[in-house]
């Protein structure tokens, strides 16, 4: 029988076909990279021991003052107690509404004395660490006081505004120690909202 001669296979071609399939495998992993990891809101929220001075402990010191946090109340117009950018929160004016829900109201230097300012600042103090708790969980997470913004219902010849605010300041200082101490502004104002003693916003940063 005759021979059968067989085809020889053509190297270009070989190469060709290689050269095909390394494009199509490079083609794949450019349009599929491999994910990078994101960090979900949990993890970007969660303290860990190391970050936080293990002597720093605000809720404690809550404790030891004998105040305890009510849930904030749900706002009455279109604004929202406390907004965070990055890691920083920007608390919403709160005034002085003490345990029975009720406003300090009146002018200091009138109706209200200076050491009844100071009472009222620091009540309002307590009402943003309300806020900062509900928003937070817990007080260890702020990781410094930044700015507060202290506005005193006062009459026109009263000039002590600063000393009124120290009210909440010195609270402040009292809860978080050194990490409470803030850059301020005290401010008089000819009326505020409800006729209440003093408003106060303060902004924080977080770890």
């Amino acid at each position: 029988m005759p021979e059968i001669s067989k085809k020889k296979s053509n190297p270009n071609s070989t190469k060709m076909k290689n050269r095909y399939w390394l494009w199509l495998v490079l083609l794949a992993f450019a349009c599929n990279p491999t994910p990078e990891k994101t960090e979900t809101v949990a993890e970007k929220d969660t303290v860990t021991d190391a970050q936080i001075d293990t002597n720093y402990n605000p809720e404690a010191k809550l404790s030891a003052l004998g105040i305890v946090l009510k849930t904030p109340g749900t706002p009455l117009a279109n604004y929202v107690h406390a907004v965070r950018s990055g890691n920083l929160l920007f608390l919403a004016g709160k005034g002085p509404r003490k345990d029975d829900g009720k406003n300090v109201v009146g002018k200091v230097g009138a109706d209200l004395s200076l050491e009844e300012g100071y009472a009222a600042a620091r009540w309002a103090g307590i009402n943003q660490l309300a806020v900062l708790k509900s928003e937070l969980g817990n007080l260890n997470k702020v990781k410094r006081v930044v700015k507060v913004n202290g506005m005193v219902n006062a009459t026109s010849d009263f000039t002590d505004h600063s000393k009124v605010i120290n009210g909440y300041s010195d609270l402040m200082a009292e809860v978080f120690g050194d990490k409470g101490k803030h850059a301020r502004a005290a401010v008089g104002m000819g009326s505020l909202p409800g006729n209440m003693a003093v408003e106060v916003e303060m902004v924080v940063e977080l770890y």
